[in-house]
């Protein structure tokens, strides 16, 4: 059983993503790694070869900024990233550039993908999601952050990113999945409040045309991260990888968890959801088998 990772990153320099990391952080599990640089007007190629692994293949692409509907984008890129993965390998790994995994997870995934690389009717594996928001000791914790995704897929190119590349599906049906005991930790709601702005600013426009942005997007220089619903403290550790951004967060944000900021009828569906589990309409571009 071989394995190969892959993302893809554009100006990360720019925008403050912990690509390095992410990749970092991936790396153990992986024999292979390709990185799809996109057209960057930064210092981005130099980032991703600074990592000292032999591990890592880099392949270029030059993005459509005409696709601005539904994050396209995203999705053709990242097809690219997975399209260039040899057939020698059985499974991918997908990981975004804001995206880690912790190293306490490395034993579950193994034995995930060793137990199930011969079982045709398993096409993918189900991580569970921590949304980091603000700074690095609160996770969202309302119905709008994702609770799960697939983030490790056969090497079967029938299988496409899905949409703005959240996900993947195979034919364009839902892929089946075995859900795993690890976790996903999504930093990109953590950065200085200037990235973040800067980022917003930018990135809304994978989605929508000029008028929208102009409409939607307020122009300022930093971003608020005060107008949030809810979130909880976070309690344990972050990756080993992750502990030097960490260590030199240069701005202050602080939430009172006890606050819960939503109208009557999303209180409620919160408190179904923390009381039994039940996500009441919950997206979910997956079929568990």
């Amino acid at each position: 059983m071989k394995v190969c990772g892959f993302t893809i990153i554009r100006n990360a320099v720019k925008f403050d993503y912990p690509v390095v990391e992410s990749i970092t952080s991936v790396l153990p599990l992986c024999d292979k790694f390709i990185v799809s640089i996109g057209n960057c007007t930064d210092g981005t190629l130099g980032l991703i070869q600074s990592i000292p692994s032999d591990k890592i293949q880099i392949i270029h692409s030059v993005w459509d900024d005409d696709l601005r509907e539904g994050g396209k984008v995203l999705a053709v890129e990242t097809n690219k990233a997975f399209d260039a993965i040899p057939d020698e390998y059985t499974w991918a790994i997908y990981i975004q550039s804001d995206e880690l995994i912790h190293e306490k997870y490395f034993e579950t995934i193994k034995s995930a993908m060793k137990k199930y690389a011969n079982h045709s009717k398993v096409e993918g594996l189900l991580f569970k999601y921590r949304h980091f928001y603000g700074s690095y000791d609160y996770v969202g914790d309302s119905r709008k952050w994702y609770r799960k995704e697939i983030r490790v897929i056969k090497n079967n190119k029938q299988i496409r990113s899905y949409k703005d590349a959240q996900g993947f599906r195979k034919n364009n049906q839902k892929l089946r999945v075995k859900p795993i005991e690890a976790y996903i930790y999504h930093y990109g709601w953590v950065k200085h409040p200037k990235y973040q702005q800067a980022k917003q600013e930018h990135f809304h426009k994978m989605w929508h045309d000029d008028e929208w942005v102009k409409k939607n997007i307020k122009i300022t220089d930093e971003f608020d991260y005060t107008a949030i619903d809810i979130l909880k403290r976070f309690e344990e550790t972050h990756p080993n990888v992750m502990q030097e951004r960490v260590n030199k967060i240069n701005w202050k944000f602080s939430f009172d968890p006890t606050q819960i900021k939503l109208p009557l009828k999303l209180k409620i569906l919160h408190w179904i959801e923390k009381k039994i589990g039940w996500k009441v309409g919950e997206y979910k571009n997956y079929k568990i088998t």
